[in-house]
């Protein structure tokens, strides 16, 4: 890099006198060492012996005094010191200069603040004397939960500006009464209705209930509102958390935040706005459903409904299509509402008024939501379930091997329930026996892995408990096996059923070297279909429990369906996509732990067995 000339003329006194603070402020100023050295020689500068200085001295300079981990504020400042002493040592100055000396003191100054302000004990006074000033009284203590005007305005900017194009529509909605949205699979909406709740909330004083069907699905809104407040320096805490705010007369009442999950019993009493998550996959919907309509009777308060679609089997597809509504009513009273994607891709008020919006997943990415790759979506997914999970198509589970509301039935608030298990420990289940199904990633279809972490009957017709899920993509079978071992370490795992064909054969060779109970399951038309009649007796009776929020294990087994084999002879069991099993690789991992019972379900041998 090519540096700037010295100025023409005589050296000044600094020069001559402190050659080594000179030499520094030349390199801050970004000269190289050579260069320096050549300018001493060119000004005659000499050491205090009288003698040149060469260029290995000042290199000597530079390493001693460590010139290239001087903080920027220093290199600054020493730039306005010897400003200041070039125009100080000036024997006649112009106007100019005495104005250029008092701006150069001020910036002095400043640099002086923002060292005090950096050092240990330092505070935003040093900054600024207004805010020293403010802070010398009495401090007053910051009010919990509270919003000042400004913070609510900041957050409100924050929140518009970051809106996609139907997440505005929903925003433009807000005062509706009744509001229900069909939506796609991650799409924001959790993200968006905690925030706007959070608004209504600090803005009006009303109350907001959020209504799921776990107490851990619930809570998922509260992190987001807990993170949303943080953005503008305020931490919220309590549940219910109760929230004020300058925006509203101090002697009103705080507004209540209420997250509710099976224990939504407990806030009978309460009023307020809700929110009802997922309910298209709840259980007791229309119990559900009464206690959240008494909690928005008046009509200040508002209800929204949102979730992706289920089957069209569940009791709150009637109340999407109006025909809940046409119950008991003469004829010439009824209404027909159309509900197709046509109608409601931008919003419309039927005649029930209520305010419908079903925003699949190309309409999230026409509206500036691109978080997806769908080519990628419509190749890891079959058709139909493509359809269920992204384009808000309801299922008909009437060719399905189970039934949904069978299904739905076995969900469970499991942070209430399940005392003897804490997902965040480093053993969750301590050192209880849990058994383990593995469905392996199809090669050639490209379908998903899914491992299942189970809890056995703790007693002869008791409940299997599915404690942990995953699923995986993309890994060779070595790695599915590293990514097994590693999650059953933290179990004593007995039992770990293995689908053996294809890439699951040197999974199951893996695994057996180390883990123990291992069992190969290798599949035919007779163990499928044991295997599905055990599973269908298990959800049958209630045997089977998972944490309510996890829809992915529903849809998994509603997508196995009953159909004849190739030659149509003999009736098997498959999932979409041309034929093939994948798409409901949860629902057979599951299905590879409950076959370790016998189908009578009373206690499996202690042998282990190989199923060929």
């Amino acid at each position: 890099m090519t540096q700037a000339s010295p100025q023409p003329g005589a050296p000044s006194a600094l020069w001559q006198f402190d050659p080594r603070r000179h030499a520094r402020s030349l390199y801050w100023r970004g000269w190289g060492v050579t260069q320096i050295a050549e300018e001493f020689a060119l000004h005659a500068v000499v050491n205090d012996k009288g003698g040149p200085i060469p260029r290995a001295t000042i290199e000597a300079w530079k390493q001693r005094d460590r010139w290239d981990d001087a903080p920027s504020i220093r290199k600054i400042e020493d730039g306005l010191e010897i400003r200041l002493l070039t125009l100080i040592a000036k024997e006649k100055k112009t106007s100019a200069d005495y104005v250029e000396l008092d701006a150069l003191r001020r910036q002095v100054e400043s640099l002086a603040r923002v060292r005090r302000h950096d050092a240990p004990g330092g505070h935003a006074g040093d900054l600024n004397d207004k805010v020293r000033n403010r802070n010398a009284g009495p401090r007053k203590k910051a009010k919990k939960n509270h919003f000042t005007a400004d913070q609510a305005a900041e957050l409100k900017r924050i929140f518009l500006d970051g809106l996609y194009d139907y997440q505005h529509r929903w925003w433009q909605a807000k005062d509706q009464r009744t509001r229900m949205i069909l939506k796609s699979r991650q799409i924001g909406a959790t993200y968006y209705f905690a925030f706007e709740a959070l608004i209504d909330a600090i803005e009006t004083g009303r109350n907001q209930i959020f209504l799921s069907a776990s107490k851990a699905q619930a809570h998922q809104f509260r992190s987001y509102i807990v993170s949303f407040a943080k953005l503008v320096g305020v931490a919220l805490t309590g549940d219910p958390m109760l929230i004020t705010s300058d925006l509203r007369p101090a002697e009103e009442a705080a507004a209540e935040l209420h997250f509710l999950g099976t224990n939504f019993r407990t806030a009978q009493g309460r009023h307020g706005n809700f929110y009802f998550d997922e309910f298209f996959w709840v259980h007791s919907f229309e119990e559900l459903n009464k206690v959240a309509s008494g909690m928005a009777t008046h009509k200040k308060w508002r209800k929204t409904y949102f979730s992706t679609p289920s089957t069209v089997a569940h009791p709150a597809y009637p109340y999407w299509t109006g025909e809940r509504r046409n119950r008991r009513r003469k004829k010439a009273d009824r209404i027909e509402i159309d509900v197709s994607h046509n109608a409601l891709a931008i919003g419309s008020v039927g005649p029930d008024r209520i305010w419908r919006h079903i925003v699949n997943i190309r309409d999230a990415e026409a509206g500036g939501c691109d978080l997806f790759d769908i080519e990628e979506l419509e190749d890891e997914y079959a058709p139909d379930e493509f359809a269920n999970l992204f384009l808000c198509d309801f299922v008909d589970d009437s060719l399905s091997a189970f039934r949904f509301n069978d299904l739905v039935k076995c969900g469970c608030d499991s942070l209430v329930e399940w005392a003897d298990f804490n997902p965040e420990a480093a053993r969750p289940f301590s050192y209880r026996a849990v058994w383990a199904g593995y469905d392996p990633q199809d090669s050639e279809s490209g379908d998903n892995a899914a491992l299942v972490i189970m809890a056995p009957p703790d007693r002869e017709g008791g409940t299997f408990r599915i404690l942990e899920k995953h699923q995986l993509r993309g890994l060779d079978f070595e790695q599915q096996a590293e990514f097994i071992r590693a999650v059953l370490s933290r179990y004593n795992c007995t039992y770990v059923g293995v689908d053996a064909t294809g890439v699951g054969a040197g999974v199951y060779q893996l695994l057996a070297k180390t883990e123990k109970g291992v069992v190969k399951i290798e599949y035919s038309l007779e163990v499928k279909a044991g295997m599905v009649m055990k599973a269908q007796n298990v959800v049958r009776r209630g045997r089977l429990s998972f944490e309510a929020g996890w829809i992915d294990i529903v849809s998994s087994f509603i997508s196995i369906k009953k159909t004849l084999t190739t030659s149509g002879r003999n009736v098997t069991f498959k999932a979409g996509r041309g034929g093939g099993d994948g798409h409901a690789d949860l629902a057979w991992a599951v299905m590879h732990v409950l076959m370790n019972e016998p189908l009578d379900g009373k206690e499996a041998p202690k042998a282990t067995m190989e199923i060929l």
